[in-house]
């Protein structure tokens, strides 16, 4: 699934695209996507398109009468076209804008999501309430992961991956972050210490900005806005790599389900 740093990738390819543009026509080949692709989407025609932000895995584009919530789910992506080709079976949105470019929406598995809010505060919409701070923003440190951990028995992996306590850390970012950090995935998130929160949060925000920085991990499905794939998945460390030596260490790494998502970890070097 695209976390935090594909998305954030994909908007900084789309925003030169669309920022500051005229909604000419859109297109619906397939309405069913997660969810049902709101109405509103149909009524983007002869509308300015104000921004494109990001909040969490989600892609807000403002408009002056509310916001188009788009969400990427597991597969999806976008393409932009001088002259598109043929609509292939999982091209399902398109956004025509005017001069002549096309958006492109592509969802094999159709998991992705297209909501709306209206007015001018998008992140009152109920799948952004009560998310918790963005990683890559000052908001976010070692102090607000131990206040959020305390009395937590909850693995800190878990943890980490909760929405609530800080976003977009997903599945391969926090294996990557907790092995940086020497903290064993299992340990209890109330058993961490202040100290060690404040290594696990640089650990966090230095994984997931060298990941932006080279265009998000490398996915079976995941391509960035050009169509060439992410390369942060050439300079992972323990993700996928259940049974290989560490590369600090050399000892062999262990692999698990903590939580339902596979998890891999040092034996060695995480306590």
């Amino acid at each position: 699934m695209p976390e935090l740093p594909e998305v954030e990738t994909t908007r900084r390819g789309l925003a030169p695209l669309v920022e500051q543009c005229w909604i000419e026509r859109v297109q619906i080949r397939q309405r069913q996507l997660r969810w049902p692709v709101a109405g509103e989407f149909e009524q983007l025609p002869g509308r300015k398109l104000l921004s494109l932000q990001r909040r969490a895995k989600w892609l807000v584009w403002r408009f002056e009468h509310g916001s188009l919530l788009w969400h990427l789910g597991m597969s999806g992506s976008f393409r932009g076209w001088e002259r598109p080709p043929v609509a292939g079976p999982h091209d399902h949105l398109d956004l025509e804008i005017r001069g002549g470019r096309t958006i492109r929406y592509t969802d094999p598995r159709r998991f992705g999501a297209v909501l709306w809010q209206p007015g001018d505060d998008p992140e009152s919409h109920p799948r952004l309430a009560g998310l918790g701070p963005e990683p890559l923003q000052g908001a976010f440190d070692g102090d607000c992961l131990w206040r959020k951990s305390r009395g937590r028995r909850s693995s800190v992996k878990q943890f980490i991956m909760d929405g609530a306590v800080v976003v977009g850390v997903g599945n391969i970012y926090a294996a990557e972050a907790l092995f940086s950090a020497g903290i064993h995935p299992r340990r209890a998130a109330g058993r961490v210490s202040r100290i060690r929160y404040a290594v696990l949060a640089k650990a966090i925000r230095d994984t997931l900005g060298r990941a932006l920085e080279v265009g998000g991990t490398s996915l079976r499905d995941f391509t960035v806005g050009d169509g060439t794939p992410g390369y942060f998945g050439q300079e992972l460390k323990v993700y996928g790599k259940a049974g290989k030596p560490c590369p600090a260490c050399r000892r062999t790494l262990k692999g698990a389900v903590i939580g339902q998502r596979a998890t891999v970890w040092c034996p060695g070097c995480q306590r």
